[in-house]
């Protein structure tokens, strides 16, 4: 069973809506929240204050307050209303053929306590921090976390058949060419059979924002503490995400770069690895991996293609049988001495479409020694993960494309 609740959304009005939509506020450097601020409507303004400010001031209270009174101000303004009841919104996104279609509403603080809500990634304390004192001072999840669940075909047709039936609210390419839509389920009747059909979901996967996630619970438990008495029906007790069905999702590979071969010659690197996998030149280039437990290198101009040794897969592990956890445990940690790959400045990490050019651009210029590119994974392998209680390596999942931010606000 899930919780999935409609709510009254704080949004743009339609004249507003291409210019407050704007990317999510961790998927952007201060350089580009800065360029986006710009324009004094673009939502980037709420969500990314501090690139407006002084370095010294980005995690300031100041900064948090401004926040705050931006979005109340651009209300004020008639930039931004709430609707009077609540709804469900239709999210999709299209990019390159490929459409995802998710519904907008409000999930359960409880059901994520409880495991109802499943995650795959640990969380950074410091950036929970961020978003706990923002959504404070917002009194609002300004940004929805990316949901998904396994496939159910009773909401899929009622989400065909909405928005078959109507024109979106909003429709908007941003920058990087996504086609983003939104409609609104003003129907009643509709609504409340969105809310039953998703009581028939066995559980929610949280596929991207898990930051976002911890931090609006914890926000909603405070209000529950200072309440003093609380229903459950509070909107604090819930917070705003999107719910994509898993067939809609696309996973593209996070790939590697390393800056330090730990004393290594080329050479020498590529003769270790051979000790862990089958190596030959690649005779496709830079072409995307195409076959599970293979990768790919670009070392010395030249590219290469590895395929795990097969006694080294424990295909019964969902989390050590994974690429990820494969080229952690028999080659960055054994070759490289690379033993945390969230902190160790020796490894960064390339997603997204153009990451294979980025990574080839910074191994010629010297930026890097060597791109290592990955096969995706499934929705299934993060599932299976999750379900059984497990976490994933970190920077193991890059959904494309990310959800839009400012089209959708949850005050709580």
């Amino acid at each position: 069973m899930a919780v999935f609740k409609p709510f009254s959304a704080i949004r743009p009005h339609r004249e507003f809506a291409s210019r407050t939509l704007c990317p999510p506020y961790d998927v952007v450097t201060r350089e580009e929240a800065a360029a986006y601020s710009t324009d004094p409507v673009s939502f980037m303004r709420v969500i990314r204050t501090d690139a407006t400010l002084p370095a010294e001031m980005e995690y300031s209270r100041e900064s948090y307050e401004l926040s705050r009174s931006i979005l109340d101000q651009m209300l004020a303004d008639g930039i931004y209303f709430r609707d009077e009841s609540p709804h469900y919104y239709i999210y999709s996104e299209t990019f390159n053929g490929h459409t995802q279609t998710g519904i907008v509403g409000c999930a359960s603080i409880d059901e994520y306590d409880s495991g109802q809500i499943r995650q795959h990634e640990k969380t950074l304390p410091d950036k929970e921090t961020d978003r706990i004192l923002h959504f404070t001072a917002c009194d609002a999840n300004t940004e929805p976390v990316f949901l998904t669940y396994r496939d159910d075909e009773h909401i899929r047709e009622m989400t065909r058949q909405l928005t078959e039936s109507d024109e979106p609210v909003y429709e908007a390419e941003d920058r990087d060419g996504v086609l983003h839509r939104l409609w609104c389920v003003n129907s009643e009747s509709a609504v409340r059979l969105l809310e039953q059909m998703f009581l028939d979901v066995d559980a929610l996967y949280i596929a991207d924002g898990h930051h976002r996630t911890a931090s609006a619970v914890r926000v909603g438990h405070r209000k529950r503490e200072n309440s003093g008495q609380y229903t459950g029906d509070e909107e604090f007790n819930r917070f705003m995400a999107v719910a994509f069905p898993e067939s809609d999702l696309l996973l593209l590979p996070y790939n590697r770069l390393i800056h330090s071969l730990n004393n290594l010659s080329p050479q020498e690197f590529i003769e270790r690895i051979r000790q862990k996998a089958d190596v030959c030149l690649s005779d496709d280039g830079a072409a995307p991996v195409r076959v599970r437990h293979s990768f790919k290198i670009y070392l010395d101009g030249t590219w290469h293609t590895a395929t795990f040794h097969k006694d080294l897969i424990p295909e019964e592990d969902p989390v050590h049988s994974l690429d990820v956890s494969l080229l952690q445990e028999h080659i960055l940690s054994p070759l490289l001495g690379i033993e945390d790959p969230r902190t160790d400045p020796r490894l960064s990490f390339g997603g997204g479409p153009d990451s294979t050019e980025q990574m080839i651009r910074a191994v010629d210029t010297g930026k890097a020694i060597a791109a290592i590119l990955l096969y995706p994974l499934t929705v299934e392998n993060m599932m299976n993960v999750a379900d059984k209680g497990m976490i994933m390596p970190p920077k193991s999942t890059w959904f494309e494309p990310k959800i839009g931010s400012g089209w959708f606000v949850h005050r709580i």
